[in-house]
């Protein structure tokens, strides 16, 4: 079997790699830090009819260790979302006529920004953040932020890619098969099977068109990590159960990572792959696709088919120790 990191069938060593390269990244938790250095992630999403999962996003973020999580959601989700924990800073600014204005002011504050979970299809919205994603791109002091984006996230860039390709500040894409499906359409103009041989080049292809600082993690039994010129597997044993709610988890938690990889782990030396950029989005986007499935393995051994992803969620502390040792 190929041991190498271009290989989906990549050896255990090499994942035992990527773990101790996550592990590094954890920020330690010494009494001279401040609130705010261990990282600052805000959440895009949160409509009428979903509310849950900018929560599940935004609390798993601060479950796995940031210290600040904003909730960026419509006018009806805010007091839902508000009275799910005090721990969150909700916005409920995201469907009115001047959302931008209220929102750029924070941006400037925070290290990464989750786009998409439970954000809806509304036209407006879907405006507003494509106006985000703009100002990101250009204002000089947003320009490196990362972006997470899922979910209805994903269906915006479908639509107008040419919001995120050549993103210069990092981009890790999270869609499952059909949303891989509908990116490759839009984007690589071509269909798309979801073929086990293809699937590499698939991911691979997607990510170069992008950009070079472009990370995707094509969800599934295995998630497969890609980079325009890498792919991993993030092997690791989770459950049959697929409630709502995993991937929230899984976005919110690689906010986490990715502002620990580009902010609190510049300075770390990592050595996996020669392109120190898009290296720390694979190893964040590794070890954030490594906890969820950790997380949904210890949650099923005691809930069994009743499962929620809030019991996936009270497993963060454990799991995180298990895989990363802090």
């Amino acid at each position: 079997m190929d041991s190498t990191p271009g290989s989906p069938g990549g050896s255990s060593r090499v994942e035992a790699k990527l773990l101790n390269e996550a592990s590094v990244m954890v920020p330690n938790l010494t009494e001279d830090r401040h609130k705010g250095q261990a990282g600052r992630i805000g959440v895009i999403g949160g409509s009428m009819e979903y509310s849950g999962a900018p929560y599940f996003a935004a609390i798993s973020a601060l479950r796995v260790g940031c210290d600040l999580s904003h909730v960026f959601c419509c006018k009806e989700a805010g007091p839902v979302i508000k009275s799910y924990s005090p721990e969150l800073i909700v916005h409920p600014v995201l469907d009115l006529d001047n959302a931008i204005s209220y929102i750029k002011p924070v941006l400037s504050r925070l290290h990464v920004l989750v786009i998409g979970p439970g954000l809806g299809r509304d036209p407006k919205v879907l405006h507003t953040v494509a106006c985000i994603i703009d100002h990101c791109r250009h204002n000089t002091v947003d320009q490196k932020k990362p972006l997470v984006i899922d979910a209805d996230g994903l269906h915006l860039i479908t639509e107008q890619p040419e919001l995120v390709v050549d993103y210069p500040g990092g981009l890790v894409l999270t869609p499952n098969a059909v949303e891989f499906t509908r990116l490759a359409s839009s984007i690589l103009r071509e269909s798309w099977s979801p073929a086990p041989e293809s699937k590499a080049d698939n991911l691979m292809a997607l990510a170069s068109c992008l950009g070079p600082r472009t990370v995707i993690v094509l969800k599934g039994s295995q998630d497969l990590v890609a980079s325009p010129h890498h792919i991993l597997p993030a092997t690791g044993a989770g459950s049959g159960r697929r409630c709502g709610g995993q991937g929230d988890l899984l976005s919110g938690s690689l906010g986490t990572f990715l502002c620990w990889a580009l902010v609190a782990g510049r300075d770390v030396e990592c050595k996996i792959f020669p392109e120190i950029t898009s290296q720390r989005m694979v190893v964040a986007a590794y070890g954030a696709c490594r906890l969820t499935k950790e997380c949904n393995r210890r949650a099923f051994t005691i809930h069994g088919r009743s499962m929620l992803v809030t019991d996936m969620i009270d497993q963060i502390h454990n799991s995180f120790e298990a895989l990363f040792g802090q």
